[in-house]
C-alpha cells in the first residue's frame, strides 16, 4: 500500500479493478481507490481541495482539481482518520496517479500541501 507523511498528515491508498463496470473490448477499465488520510500532526486540519494527475498508457496525463474530496471537506482532530472511495477510468487497462491535498490548520488558517503517493491501476490480466 503506497503511504506518505507530510507535516504529520499520512496518506494511504488501497485500489482495485472493478470487472463487472469495465468494458475491455471497449477500452473502458474501471478502478476504485481507497483513501486513508490520518492526522497525527498537533493541529486540527480541514481538508479544502484535492489535484490529481492520472496518467493513462494509451492517452497523455489529466488533471482533475476541485474542492474537498467526494463531496466533502472532512476536519480532522488530532489522531483522527478520514477514509473514503472514489474512482478513474482508463482507456488502456494500465496507468498511475498522484496529487496532493491542500489542507489548512484551523488554529491558525495556515495552508500547506500534502502529498498523495504515486499509486499504480492495473487490470489483474495485464500482470502475466
Amino acid at each position: 500500500m503506497p503511504t506518505t507523511t507530510t507535516q504529520g498528515v499520512t496518506v494511504t491508498v488501497t485500489t482495485n479493478y472493478l470487472p463487472d463496470y469495465s468494458s475491455p473490448a471497449q477500452e473502458h477499465f474501471v478502478f476504485a481507490y481507497r483513501i486513508e488520510i490520518r492526522n497525527d500532526s498537533a493541529f486540527t486540519v480541514k481538508l479544502l481541495r484535492r489535484h490529481w494527475y492520472i496518467s493513462d498508457a494509451s492517452t497523455a496525463t489529466r488533471e482533475v482539481e476541485g474542492e474537498g474530496v467526494v463531496g466533502r471537506q472532512p476536519v480532522l482532530e488530532t489522531g483522527e482518520i478520514h477514509q473514503y472511495v472514489s474512482g478513474c477510468n482508463l482507456k488502456s487497462g494500465v496507468g498511475k496517479m498522484r496529487g496532493t491535498y491542500l489542507m489548512e490548520r484551523l488554529a491558525n488558517g495556515e495552508q500547506f500541501r500534502v502529498n498523495i503517493p504515486e499509486f499504480t491501476l492495473v487490470v489483474p490480466f495485464r500482470l502475466n
